[in-house]
């Protein structure tokens, strides 16, 4: 399978694993992540029709030192999936979204009309967020997922594509006590709004791989690695355990 996303730091951070998980699994994938941090669905439009080639090539989780336009990507290969999302900050923003995401939509079809559309719903802010769009939201977490879910559901309706729930996944995780973070768990946020490196991460990587791929969660057996992560047994099976549990 072959899985472009059209996305920013958040995509970056849902597919980061993604590519292991589904080895881990016995699966083959091709993951591409077009990155530009915080890029907007206008600003992506704008890239379209400008051709701009000032997007950041991340090939199976990895950096690369290509840049490439969405134009290039799409038609390098024969995508199966291709995501698109709003920038996290204007995720709750109805009106952001508006031509660009119908436009976008429009034009992947037209260069790829074999692939398969997917909507990225991404994730609310850490309650103590500190990212100046918070305010968006009255600096809530409550209200900043309550908007992104009415804003990623009526584009979804609008252009009959699905989602891949992260958002809904890590509003799941947070009322766990491991990462109940308002009650001394930990937070699945490193900053306040990008993931946890490991297990923020990772529930993003699992929640991708069951959506797209239907992969087993509960026996894969791919365990974050990299220079600084180190992992915990026990809070890895609450990840794959909590995530599994939103499909069901």
């Amino acid at each position: 399978m072959k899985i472009l996303a059209i996305g920013n730091s958040f995509s970056e951070d849902a597919t980061a694993y993604l590519y292991q998980i589904a080895k881990a699994g016995g699966d083959d994938i091709k993951v591409v992540n077009l990155y530009i941090g915080g890029c907007s669905l206008q600003r992506h439009w704008n890239n379209v029709e400008g051709n701009i080639a000032d997007y950041d090539y991340q090939l199976n989780g990895s950096h690369t030192d290509r840049k490439i336009s969405i134009k290039e990507a799409l038609v390098e290969e024969e995508w199966d999936i291709v995501t698109l999302q709003q920038c996290s900050g204007q995720s709750g923003l109805t009106e952001s979204y508006y031509p660009y995401i119908e436009k976008l939509s429009e034009y992947v079809t037209s260069l790829v009309p074999g692939a398969k559309q997917w909507i990225h719903k991404t994730w609310a802010y850490e309650r103590d967020s500190d990212h100046e769009e918070y305010g968006y939201y009255d600096r809530s977490q409550d209200k900043m997922y309550e908007a992104l879910m009415k804003a990623y559901g009526l584009a979804a309706e609008k252009l009959s594509l699905k989602m891949i729930p992260c958002g809904d996944v890590i509003q799941y995780l947070r009322k766990l006590p491991a990462f109940d973070y308002g009650n001394g768990g930990m937070s699945l946020c490193r900053d306040g709004y990008h993931m946890n490196i490991p297990y923020g991460r990772y529930a993003l990587a699992l929640t991708w791989y069951k959506t797209l791929l239907n992969g087993d969660i509960l026996l894969n057996t791919f365990v974050p690695a990299g220079e600084d992560v180190q992992t915990d047994t026990e809070l890895l099976k609450i990840v794959r355990e909590g995530v599994n549990a939103c499909f069901y």
